[in-house]
């Protein structure tokens, strides 16, 4: 087990990327070294095998009282209203999301030595962004009030890091997919759903069409990538607004089909709603090379072991789940 010089902080550990972080940091570091934090209650496993704050992003006072009471070096910072939830909450999701960020850039602005990792997400693309391979570097116009704070946050962050020498690293997720917590009211949510209902009914509505191909990543390497570039040296990390990352791109209909070889009763139906648009102004495919050449990063799973290894453990909460009721 390794040690770190202070604490880590994990504001967000709620949520879907929050749950599996923490939980992987408490292995890497120990679970006293670990700091989960959220304006809601984890989940039991992470709720009662390390420290626990509430702490809501929009109160920069309480953020610097737990960065002195714990003598934090390293801040993941993952709380925000995702893009389905977000279209619904315009004015909430702009809060929380901006003046959470500059909230939290502010407080590490005033100490030295912190690494500040915050996700941004391929929600940054819009309609005019290259659909395949799109490029580190095109055009960002995003369409939905999620991506435009995404958009907002990274120039923001760019910003603190060139005028106040802030120490931040970003990654743009593609729709993550985990087995740990539920869907946390994103467009590519499907992903995950799907699982739960094939395991459970073998039945799926899908609210996408089945042609709509878009980036996905297995939890693990969500977490392997946020790992590596938190690890990589100041001088690895070249760009500070947020690199692509890529693991996998695959469509409601070809997801299915994978599903269907181990679920062979499997069916799946379509009925497209309001996340139909939003994940038409998103992009089929990622170019990762900057982070690939920059840090290192590789992704770990196919969509083939991501579904097997899904249902392997969704099964078993199922079957835990039933024999407590």
């Amino acid at each position: 087990m390794s040690s770190t010089k202070g604490k880590i902080l994990v504001l967000g550990a709620a949520g879907q990327i929050g749950t599996d972080l923490v939980l992987s940091l408490r292995e890497k570091h120990g679970n006293e070294n670990v700091i989960a934090s959220d304006i809601k209650e984890p989940i039991s496993e992470v709720l009662d095998n390390g420290p626990f704050e509430l702490i809501d992003v929009l109160n920069e006072e309480r953020i610097d009282e737990i960065f002195l009471n714990y003598n934090i070096s390293e801040v993941y910072h993952l709380a925000a209203l995702l893009s389905a939830t977000a279209e619904k909450l315009m004015d909430k999701a702009w809060h929380i999301n901006m003046q959470g960020l500059l909230n939290i850039l502010n407080v590490v602005k005033e100490k030295n030595h912190i690494k500040l990792f915050w996700p941004s997400s391929i929600a940054v693309f819009g309609p005019d962004t290259p659909k395949k391979n799109t490029p580190q570097h095109t055009i960002t116009e995003p369409t939905t009030i999620y991506g435009i704070t995404k958009l907002a946050g990274e120039r923001l962050c760019e910003y603190y890091h060139d005028n106040h020498g802030v120490d931040v690293r970003s990654i743009r997720f593609p729709g993550l997919i985990s087995y740990k917590a539920p869907p946390g009211g994103g467009t590519t949510d499907y992903a995950v759903s799907i699982f739960h209902e094939a395991l459970k009914q073998e039945y799926y509505k899908c609210y996408l069409r089945s042609e709509s191909t878009l980036p996905m990543m297995y939890m693990p390497d969500a977490i392997k990538s946020m790992v590596g570039i938190m690890s990589a040296s100041p001088d690895q990390v070249k760009i500070r607004s947020s690199y692509n990352v890529s693991g996998m791109s695959f469509s409601p209909a070809e997801i299915a089909l994978v599903i269907k070889k181990i679920i062979p009763g499997f069916t799946i139906e379509y009925q497209p709603d309001y996340r139909q648009k939003i994940a038409d102004s998103w992009p089929q495919s990622i170019d990762d090379n900057r982070a690939r050449a920059d840090w290192g990063w590789l992704p770990d799973y196919s969509t083939d072991s991501m579904a097997a290894e899904m249902i392997t453990e969704l099964s078993k909460t199922i079957k835990k789940e039933a024999s407590t009721l």
